[in-house]
C-alpha cells in the first residue's frame, strides 16, 4: 500500500513473520501460557514433537490466556483474508507473503495445540497418580519388582 518495491516489502514482511513465530514460540507462550513446544528432526529422518509446560504451582491468568489463545487463532484467519482480497485484485504476487504467513502462524497454532493437549493429558495422569496415592496409601514404599 506505501511502497511499490514487491522485493523490499517481500524480505521486510518474512523477517517479521519470522520473528514473530520465534517470539510467540518460545517467548510469548512461555509467559502468557506457560506452554512452549519445538519439533526436532532426528538422523533417521523421523520427527519428534517435544512439548514444555508450566509447573505446577504457576497459575495463568485468564485474560493472558484469552488474549494469547485468540490471537493465536486469529492471525491465520486475518492472513487468509488478506490473501483472499488478494486473489479477488488479481494481484497474485501478493499471495507468497500470505503464503509464508499462513505457513508460520500456522506452524504456531498446530503446535500450541498439541502441547495444550500433552499437557491437558500430563494433568490427567498427575491427578489421576495423586487419588491413587490417596486411595492406597503406602504404595510408594512397595519394592520394585525386578
Amino acid at each position: 500500500m506505501f511502497i511499490d518495491n514487491f522485493i523490499l516489502v517481500f524480505v521486510i514482511c518474512v523477517l517479521l513473520l519470522s520473528f514473530d513465530f520465534w517470539s510467540v514460540k518460545n517467548v510469548t507462550g512461555r509467559l502468557l501460557v506457560g506452554l512452549r513446544w519445538w519439533n526436532e528432526v532426528k538422523e533417521d529422518g523421523t520427527n519428534v514433537w517435544i512439548f514444555e509446560s508450566k509447573p505446577e504451582n504457576r497459575a495463568i491468568h485468564p485474560t493472558d490466556s484469552m488474549v494469547f489463545w485468540s490471537t493465536l487463532y486469529a492471525t491465520p484467519v486475518v492472513w487468509i483474508l488478506l490473501g483472499i482480497g488478494e486473489l479477488l485484485r488479481l494481484r497474485f504476487h501478493w499471495l507468497l507473503i500470505v503464503c509464508v504467513a499462513v505457513t508460520l502462524t500456522g506452524a504456531n497454532v498446530v503446535g500450541y495445540w498439541k502441547c495444550q493437549k500433552d499437557a491437558g493429558r500430563r494433568v490427567k495422569s498427575f491427578i489421576a497418580q495423586q487419588v491413587l496415592n490417596a486411595a492406597v496409601p503406602g504404595q510408594n514404599n512397595l519394592p520394585n519388582p525386578v
